[in-house]
């Protein structure tokens, strides 16, 4: 049973999206952080680069947006589009692309030339937003795209009759110039139903085209759905139980944008009005804090460890506190098969892509890493975003990557500890404190005769300095023969300290 509970606030909205009471999404926009991808801008060429075939591209923000050869629109006989939030539905059986090779970027492009580009992916960290020319707007049931000539349906629709309904009655539709893809949505709809999504997506890009015709243009053409809208345009299907909103104001506008797109599903559009908090109600804030955890706990009493590097992300499984009933190849294969489920759970709730390690614990039979590997690949099935995964080795490792399209659950929630740098740890104890009697000792030649020497240490320091370094500081006080005085500063940082003279 699928649920979507949204939380609407005037500074940010936050969205949980639960399967059979599991947390499986999580998405939030904040007012001031909100998302590009998805727009359409009319940017300005900055700088070309022959040398990675790339170039920059000016849409109005803070950092150039970066446009690779690759994503550029050379001519009708170009058929590589860059979706937003789609790639997951797109048929693969494409026609087979022009054979003229493709001009090299520096002759299509030149620093001040305007361009029609559209936001692939929101700006990650230090790095701009990625581009596209290759325009797509996708509506309840389709996707246009208006510089690829090409109809698909989305692989995810097996039934090769419906495939050829669907087809057919799109095909009439298709216009001179553009494409369509055929969403998981459009299965089991009506002839009308699509008719008027093709209707409305031809007439947005005309309207697009006429704003970028004009001299005195923004930046921002088109502007994508805010993210209430998007979810339900791309998750709200017939099999969602209940879409519940908070906010009295959000609730009949969802009221009137479902109803214009989808009033079958109307009626499952809840306003909630219980006193307490939506998200606590469901029990969703437990479950972001646990998203947000190093070690997760499998039923067995296994575990699973998701580490985060500079180039790729680690993720341990161990036994934990699970011993088994019969013997350790067994132990070790429920382990690993309950960690695989668990796993492409966390991966898509946390939004973690990029290059992906797991360490599956070392099974000695073939058989065994191939179940695994088969429960892997069925898991990932339910993930929208495009995944490529390899063989389990020997050493029972698999390597696998995942798109990233947008920011990761830690990065949007979290920043790194200003103390430790996001290394996650800090000097001990002793660590500290042998290093302060080390900095008295090497500035007491600067003191002048007499003078006390004072430190100021965080509380924790100071009860080991008394209590486990207390003879260590007797026998430097009388090395430097100086009265040394510690006094606590509860402002100060368990790595910091001062020391002055009294």
């Amino acid at each position: 049973m699928k649920e979507i509970i949204i939380n609407y606030a005037p500074q940010e909205t936050r969205i949980a999206i639960t399967e059979d009471g599991a947390l499986v999404e999580f998405l939030i926009e904040r007012k001031r952080e909100k998302g590009i991808a998805g727009n359409i801008y009319k940017g300005k060429v900055a700088r070309v680069l022959p040398g990675m075939q790339a170039a920059f591209v000016d849409i109005g923000l803070d950092k150039a947006a970066f446009l690779h050869v690759s994503d550029l629109t050379a001519g009708p006989g170009d058929l590589h589009p860059l979706l937003t939030g789609t790639e997951d539905e797109i048929d693969f059986e494409r026609p087979k692309p022009s054979s003229r090779r493709r001009l090299p970027i520096e002759r299509q492009l030149s620093p001040g030339k305007e361009i029609l580009v559209q936001a692939a992916k929101d700006p990650l960290g230090m790095k701009g937003a990625r581009i596209t020319s290759h325009i797509s707007l996708p509506g309840r049931y389709l996707v246009y795209m208006p510089t690829m000539k090409h109809l698909g349906v989305s692989r995810r629709i097996e039934d090769e009759k419906e495939r050829t309904r669907l087809k057919e009655i799109v095909q009439p539709l298709l216009p001179k110039e553009g494409g369509f893809i055929l969403r998981t949505a459009c299965e089991g709809r009506s002839k009308r139903e699509i008719q008027r999504d093709v209707l409305f997506l031809t007439k947005l890009w005309g309207g697009i085209q006429n704003k970028a015709g004009s001299e005195n243009a923004l930046p921002l053409i088109h502007q994508d759905l805010d993210l209430v809208a998007r979810t339900v345009r791309d998750f709200f299907t017939p099999d969602t139980h209940r879409v519940m909103v908070d906010q009295a104001k959000e609730y009949r506008r969802l009221l009137d944008f479902v109803g214009h797109f989808m009033p079958r599903l109307k009626p499952k559009i809840t306003h909630y009005t219980r006193p307490e908090p939506i998200m606590e109600h469901f029990g969703i804030e437990d479950k972001i804090r646990k998203a947000l955890e190093r070690k997760i706990w499998l039923k067995s009493g296994g575990h699973i460890i998701i580490e985060r590097t500079e180039a790729l992300i680690a993720v341990d499984v161990n036994t934990g506190r699970y011993v088994g009933k019969r013997n350790q190849e067994e132990t070790i294969l429920k382990t690993n098969l309950e960690a695989a489920i668990e796993i492409v759970s966390q991966l898509r709730l946390r939004n973690i892509g990029g290059i992906i390690i797991i360490d599956f614990i070392d099974m000695g039979k073939a058989a065994n890493r191939k179940k695994v590997y088969d429960a892997l690949k069925e898991a990932i099935k339910k993930d929208k975003a495009r995944i490529n995964i390899l063989q389990i080795s020997e050493l029972g490792l698999v390597e696998m990557t995942r798109q990233r399209s947008r920011e990761s659950l830690e990065n949007l929630l979290l920043s790194a500890c200003p103390y430790c740098d996001g290394r996650g740890r800090i000097k001990s104890h002793a660590t500290t404190a042998y290093e302060i009697l080390r900095s008295v000792k090497k500035q007491e030649a600067h003191l002048e005769n007499g003078k006390r020497v004072v430190i100021r240490v965080h509380p924790e320091i100071a009860n080991f300095l008394y209590d486990e370094a207390s003879e260590s500081l007797d026998n430097l006080e009388r090395e430097i023969n100086r009265k040394i005085i510690i006094k606590v500063s509860q402002d100060l940082h368990q790595d910091h300290y001062e020391i002055s003279a009294l």
